[in-house]
């Protein structure tokens, strides 16, 4: 469960994050373009106060125009009202965007996800992929939901404010303009620092999600083997090295603050040094000079927000960047463009000189060549790691030979519609996953539409019946998480009904009797044998007394098929079939004589 946090890959190079960026407001244009008249209105209203104290110091106050004195309240009094709603009015609006932005690409990104090949989630974490899926769309919040928006609506008002400063004092204006030239080449060296780090701490944020998912997914092994403290201390290093990138973050954005203020004191110096002279030389007059530090802080202001902004554009567009990689990702929809329909099934599956490995490691299957008819059973043994997991998976098409070919009715399997293929199996795996619905939900898994009748069939098929009417809610008992609140050998047994209700071709049974009882497993061994009728089956067992009546049993060690036959044909060959049969015979008949043997039989095998 201790999991390595991998160096996060780096961010998409500037133009694509930006072309990623205008394909997400070009979908939401419609709001923005609304939003946008509304911002505008509701920072032209802004401007009405700041440019009151000409008229209130100059003309009312020395000019001694008293009569204007309500006319400007009354102004300044409207243009309050106007930018209240305007802004209500565009927190509505783009909010609602950014909200519905967030909604579709977590949709897009879970539609994609469970889309991508099934060897692609053995690289990371359901907890990870979880944590991705949830939080990296958050950051367009900051995109679509006000924060360019903003940006632009500082670049309107700081238009506006230069044109009246210029009209007021041109020099002054000037000068102002130029500590602000540096403080934009400053934000855009934020900008670009603080982006990776935004991206990192994504990465670490769904490396960390993953691990506690897993820790808590596995609590009762944690707890059986009292390993809390050590998976408390994996947690600690992954939430410290999340940490010290929130505090680099902080670091980098509080410096672009610090610098802004800077900025703003610099600015603040000039204007009264050089507004004080130009009052002393008259050329400008009281209420000018204070009219123009008004609107120099209307003008400072938006700039000073644009520090906030870039870190919140950082952030989003370090989303995007995550968001990207995964939408860039090629799915088993692409895979299948061009390939061949999978029509009804006869269910005749063959291995022709197939080779498989796990990425650069050793061949996990070694020419392996074998033909099961339509409608036989095929049984796989051998020692734990000799390939009979990997075997059924291929035929499952999880993955794709290295060499070789999967047939199934004389068309190779990568040729294939995956989906349409899929339709047609049905499984259970040796861990039989339940999600947290009720047992008939479960049940009804591959046919949503199935009757009550038809579920309540294919369950006492696989004698589960019995047990589902004794429980508190019959069929609409809820099982909780992974099916936790039955047994291993009720979960199994739900596991096999989900499978018969699909009504495959082609059936695949990993240990499905493993977890029952002798009585149990009798009238399950009983009913598959019927339902096996007409169908291809693949058995994976390790216990051997259930498959003595498949039709061919291929015998696997290393990779290979090292024997192949009958029940009675490989009993007689004396091989590693023999050898594996008498060795679980005499565990069996020692279990209850000598317990401790039994253990150091398995350990040895």
């Amino acid at each position: 469960m201790i999991q390595t946090m991998d160096a996060p890959p780096a961010p998409s190079p500037r133009g694509a994050a930006w072309r990623e960026g205008r394909a997400l407001l070009w979908r939401h244009r419609r709001p923005l373009a609304l939003g946008l008249p509304l911002l505008v209105v509701g920072r032209a209203a802004g401007l009405v106060l700041p440019a009151t104290p000409r008229w209130l110091i100059d003309e009312v106050i020395a000019g001694g125009r008293h009569g204007l004195l309500l006319p400007l309240a009354l102004a300044v009094g409207a243009a309050v009202l106007v930018e209240a709603a305007a802004g209500l009015a565009l927190a509505r609006v783009v909010g609602v965007a950014a909200l519905r932005a967030i909604t579709e690409t977590r949709t897009r990104l879970q539609a994609r996800v469970i889309r991508f090949p099934a060897r692609w989630f053995d690289a990371t974490t359901s907890g990870a992929l979880a944590s991705r899926i949830m939080h990296d769309p958050e950051g367009l919040r900051n995109l679509v939901g006000g924060g360019l928006l903003e940006l632009v609506g500082s670049g309107v008002t700081a238009v506006f404010a230069a044109g009246v400063l210029f009209w007021l004092d041109w020099r002054l204006t000037l000068a102002c303009l130029l500590a602000l030239a540096v403080f934009g080449l400053g934000v855009r060296v934020a900008f670009d620092r603080l982006r990776p780090l935004f991206a990192q701490r994504g990465e670490l944020q769904a490396r960390l999600a993953g691990q506690l998912g897993e820790t808590l997914g596995g609590i009762q092994l944690v707890k059986a083997y009292g390993t809390e403290a050590r998976e408390q201390r994996a947690f600690v290093r992954g939430a410290h090295r999340l940490l010290r990138n929130a505090a680099e973050t902080l670091t980098g954005a509080a410096a672009a603050g610090a610098f802004a203020r800077l900025v703003l004191g610099t600015v603040g110096v000039m204007v009264m040094v050089l507004g004080g002279r130009a009052i002393l030389r008259g050329t400008m007059t009281v209420g000018e000079l204070v009219t123009f530090v008004s609107f120099a802080g209307v003008l400072v202001a938006p700039v000073m927000d644009v520090a906030a902004l870039s870190t919140q554009l950082s952030e989003a567009f370090a989303g995007l960047d995550r968001v990207r990689q995964l939408m860039a990702a090629p799915t088993e929809d692409d895979e299948d463009r061009g390939a061949l329909p999978a029509p009804r099934l006869r269910g005749d599956v063959a291995f022709d000189d197939v080779w498989f490995a796990y990425g650069a490691g050793e061949p996990v299957l070694r020419g392996v060549a074998f033909r099961a008819p339509a409608g036989t059973t095929t049984a796989l043994v051998g020692p734990s790691g000799s390939g009979k997991s990997t075997l059924a998976a291929l035929v499952m098409a999880f993955d794709r030979p290295r060499s070789g070919r999967v047939r199934v009715d004389g068309r190779d399997l990568a040729q294939l519609r995956l989906r349409e293929y899929r339709a047609q199996l049905g499984v259970v795996l040796q861990d039989n996953f339940l999600f947290d619905g009720t047992v008939a939900q479960n049940i009804c898994f591959a046919r949503p539409r199935a009757t009550r009748a038809e579920v309540e069939r294919v369950a006492r098929a696989a004698h589960a019946d019995g047990f589902v009417r004794r429980l508190p809610g019959g069929y609409d008992t809820v099982v909780g998480e992974r099916g936790i609140r039955l047994s291993g050998g009720q979960r199994q047994r739900i596991a096999i009904a989900r499978a018969l209700l699909a009504d495959p071709r082609i059936l695949i049974l990993d240990e499905a009797t493993s977890a029952l009882d002798s009585e149990s497993e009798a009238m399950i061994q009983d009913a598959l044998r019927r339902l096996r009728r007409g169908r291809t089956t693949f058995v994976i067992a390790h216990r051997l007394s259930t498959i003595r009546g498949a039709d061919q049993i291929l015998v696997l060690d290393e990779g290979r098929i090292v024997e192949r036959g009958t029940h009675a044909e490989l009993m007689r060959l004396g091989g590693l079939y023999r050898a594996l049969h008498d060795r679980q015979h005499a565990v069996e008949a020692d279990r209850f004589v000598n317990p401790g043997e039994e253990v150091r039989e398995c350990v040895s095998a």
